[in-house]
């Protein structure tokens, strides 16, 4: 197959944001190659660079075999269509399709014969009159092909031209634009951040992140062998778990040894395991591979969608007190201030600080009129190594006042020797603002408890991934509450005809051929 695009080290930055991180991809004559990422990543960008409509900052194209970095649009063998179709609401189907052949003066004969050669193509045969306000989406996204193909380009550049369709002519048009591709002969680029157009109707896919290409392959190869989790996740359902590649065709997760097919990796590096729901079967709880509580299950028309929990997560509940805002004022000094109560540890005590007590206890001043922000430079407390309730008193410089308790315990830490994790959280007080202000809740939660986790081996930090909580921070009032923070459980989503009762006790079987071993992100 002969080479028609090549992107050799493409760069592209909008004011000193770097759009494009060196391309470099090959495109052949007749694919349908579809560049599939998420908004921001750079393929429109690389599209329109391709089409003549930005200029890139560094590198080539070379389109059939010479370099058009500096050639106009109009002189490109390339036609675009984008998801706004920009068709003239004056003329009908026939003279739109038909524009780009008068504007080069075509004989009229043929320009007929091109234009009708189009409308049967797409379909739209019996249209050729009919105003174009008067057609469908689809109808108008067809003619928007039609005028672009009968210019006989090399190349089809299409823009998620399919966005603004509803689900059903999406899906009709999927097809469509396929049967049209083998019909016409030349090649396709399509950009989509939609993984089902790209694997329904490619030949390559191009999988993008951040300016930079992470994978190139069929669908089929994108699918059933992705190079990391990123791709794993952006193309179809995946259950990725953290794993070791102890030896070559082994690799260890949940704590247990699997046969796999996967080797090059050195020993014990750390690697995700990618599992698709469909390879996971869910048997007798004496047959599995693994063992599990049946968490939901989730009614999708032709399968159940249903989540298995293996491991439960290493958690620890703490109480919230939250109340009024309530500052002492100064009206002499023209001056407020506020604090909390809050928790100690007693093997922190030892190496309190007076900065340590003002980031526990929130306090702060502030000048009554300015709402700027005052000085607390004294701090007065006498505490112990000991259990009990202790005052600190906090004063600005004109000597306005406020007193708090210090409240020493012992520490609120859970073990879990089972999963090699202890996680620790403490018991704290906020204001309803506080609350009620905050734009990362469970960050804000983590933080104010100060939460963390460990692992037992080796003293490295474990990600607390759930936060849960019981109020509205949107809504809270002065009260109680319960806030659990947990350390990652595992779950996995399965996919089976068969219904599986809520709290059921199960097996998940699968084959050494359904474990996908990658790289981390970031590694080499």
């Amino acid at each position: 197959m002969k080479k028609l695009i090549e992107f050799k080290n493409i760069v592209k930055d909008f004011d000193g944001h770097l759009v494009l991180k060196g391309i470099h991809l090959d495109i052949y004559e007749n694919e349908f190659v579809t560049l599939l990422g998420p908004s921001g990543c750079g393929k429109t960008t690389l599209l329109r660079i391709l089409g003549g409509f930005l200029k890139q900052n560094e590198g080539q194209v070379i389109f059939d075999g010479e370099e058009i970095s500096n050639v106009p649009p109009y002189k490109r063998e390339l036609n675009t269509v984008f998801q706004k179709y920009a068709l003239f609401p004056h003329l009908n189907v026939y003279d739109n399709i038909a524009f780009g052949l008068k504007l080069k003066k075509e004989a009229k004969d043929v320009i007929e014969q091109k234009v009708n050669r189009m409308l049967k193509l797409v379909g739209l045969e019996e249209y050729g009159k009919r105003n174009i306000t008067q057609l469908s989406g689809g109808q108008q996204q067809r003619v928007a092909i039609a005028r672009a193909l009968v210019n006989e380009p090399k190349v089809l550049l299409l823009d998620e031209p399919l966005g603004a369709l509803d689900l059903k002519l999406r899906k009709e048009m999927q097809v469509e634009l396929k049967r049209i591709q083998q019909e016409v002969g030349i090649t396709f680029i399509f950009v989509t951040h939609d993984q089902e157009e790209a694997l329904t109707m490619s030949d390559k896919i191009v999988v993008m992140k951040d300016g930079e290409i992470v994978q190139v392959g069929t669908p089929i190869e994108i699918y059933n062998e992705p190079q990391n989790a990123y791709v794993a996740t952006f193309i179809g359902e995946s259950n990725i778990v953290d794993g070791i590649m102890k030896e070559d065709y082994k690799v260890v997760f949940e704590d247990k040894t699997f046969d796999c097919v996967d080797f090059g990796f050195k020993p014990n590096e750390e690697v995700d395991v990618v599992i698709r729901p469909e390879d996971i079967d869910i048997v007798d709880e004496k047959q599995g591979k693994l063992r599990g509580v049946v968490k939901s299950t989730l009614f999708k028309g032709v399968h159940y969608e249903t989540i298995v929990e293996t491991k439960i997560g290493t958690s620890i509940t703490v109480k919230m007190e939250v109340k009024k805002e309530d500052p002492v004022i100064n009206e002499a000094a023209k001056e407020k201030i506020s604090a909390n109560d809050f928790f100690l540890d007693i093997e922190d005590v030892q190496n309190l600080t007076p900065m340590d007590i003002i980031a526990r206890s929130d306090a702060q001043a502030w000048n009554d009129e300015t709402d700027e922000f005052v000085g607390i430079p004294n701090i007065v407390y006498t505490i112990k190594e000991e259990k009990g309730s202790y005052p600190v008193e906090f004063s600005t410089s004109k000597g306005t006042k406020i007193t708090v308790n210090m409240i020493v315990k012992d520490e609120n830490r859970k073990i879990n020797q089972e999963y090699g994790e202890e996680i620790f959280a403490m018991n704290f007080f906020k204001k309803v603002d506080d609350v009620r202000e905050s734009i990362a809740i469970d960050t804000d939660l983590k933080t104010w408890a100060n939460a963390s986790a460990y692992d037992l081996e080796n003293g490295n930090p474990v990600e607390i991934t759930d936060v849960i909580y019981d109020f509205d921070p949107e809504n809270i009032v002065p009260g109680n509450y319960t806030v659990t923070f947990r350390t990652q459980g595992y779950e996995y989503k399965i996919g089976t005809t068969d219904y599986h009762e809520e709290g059921k006790v199960v097996g998940l079987d699968f084959n050494p051929e359904d474990l996908h071993i990658m790289k981390k992100m970031g590694t080499n």
